[in-house]
């Protein structure tokens, strides 16, 4: 049986050899294209962007309106991604910020996103994210911004609302949290560690497993895990990835409390991609404190067709009751529909500013 298995493969195998073949003289021709490119770059415009959100994200889905299968959708955009990724960095290596350590979901967000062939610049903080940004130690910078339990990330919110950067992207992430040690055991284990946003994501099933341990809060779910890696009275909660980085073993998988659970990240920098033809742009408004101003401020969205994907408030801190609102809409910035929706909302809006648009997801 097996030397007719075998006389059936082998043919299969040398076909897909030369098409192997075929694929990396076709990559090596587009790394040399890639790398002319980045010439001209340097002799027409030497300090512009690295990045070209708009092209990478209308280039993917190009490939995918022409794709007859069986190769997926999902694949080409997982392939592609490498390519363009592996093709930008011959040109200039990109260096992308998040928050760290080691095995973070924000470092998982920002591989899929740019690709593995980035240059990772770990932060201890969201706000080190920003001023590593701001001052031009990384191109670009990747933040969690929402998860689908338990709403916003504040900290991100305050911090697009003060900082001079612009959304470039967006990346939406599945969340699995695991509980981790260095055993692979819970003996000896007195308290768990998380960020505050994944202890709550996960609180309900440490209550029924766990109710007796000791919940602390981290920096980061990674912080957890490098902190669990020494202690071990320590059991963290944290991704997969983590548990690769810092050598622990996992003592449970998939324990948030809501199995659809996911984050969605934003991509922040100092450019303004152009439009790509599937974009959003997401923006901050204040409304004047009357009766009925929030409607009066949006309706230009309605009478222009323009649709609104998230609306979000955050209070503004002036101790008036006052609310910042975070809204994004579907359509970029330069689309007559929604530069009409909002050239009207900055002239009602007691505050008003646009955080970028954007290829959507």
């Amino acid at each position: 049986m097996d030397k007719v298995l075998q006389s059936k493969l082998a043919p299969l195998r040398e076909q897909i050899d030369a098409v192997d073949r075929q694929i990396l003289g076709l990559l090596n021709q587009r790394a040399r294209l890639a790398l002319q490119v980045g010439e001209v770059k340097q002799e027409v415009d030497a300090d512009g962007p690295i990045l070209k959100p708009e092209r990478e994200a209308a280039l993917i889905r190009r490939l995918q309106e022409l794709n007859d299968g069986p190769f997926t959708g999902a694949g080409i955009a997982a392939v592609w991604r490498e390519i363009i990724s592996a093709c930008r960095g011959l040109e200039s290596p990109l260096v992308v910020a998040y928050l760290g350590p080691q095995g973070s979901f924000s470092e998982q967000a920002a591989v899929e996103q740019f690709g593995q062939s980035i240059v990772k610049l770990r932060c201890d903080s969201f706000d080190e994210v920003f001023r590593a940004v701001e001052a031009g130690q990384a191109h670009a910078g990747m933040v969690p911004v929402e998860n689908s339990t338990e709403g916003a990330v504040n900290r991100t919110l305050d911090l697009l609302l003060n900082s001079p950067l612009r959304v470039l992207g967006e990346r939406s992430l599945s969340i699995h949290h695991c509980l981790m040690t260095r055993s692979g055991s819970m003996e000896g284990v007195t308290r768990v560690m998380a960020h505050p946003q994944a202890l709550a994501q996960c609180q309900g099933w440490l209550s029924r497993h766990y109710p007796g341990l000791a919940r602390d809060a981290a920096s980061s779910n990674a912080e957890a895990a490098r902190i669990a890696a020494e202690d071990t009275t320590v059991a963290a909660i944290a991704g997969s990835m983590a548990a690769q980085a810092w050598d622990l073993q996992v003592v449970a998988a998939g324990i948030q409390d809501d199995p659809q659970n996911r984050t969605r990240f934003l991509a922040v920098g100092n450019m303004e991609p152009s439009a790509s033809g599937h974009d959003k742009t997401s923006l901050i408004l204040a409304v004047p404190n009357r009766a009925g101003a929030v409607h009066d401020v949006l309706s230009p969205l309605a009478d222009n067709g323009v649709s609104m994907s998230r609306l979000e408030s955050r209070p503004a801190r002036t101790g008036q009751w006052e609310y910042y609102f975070y809204v994004d809409l579907v359509g970029h910035r330069d689309d007559a529909p929604v530069a009409r929706a909002l050239a009207a909302l900055k002239e009602r809006a007691a505050f008003f500013k646009v955080l970028g648009s954007y290829p959507m997801q």
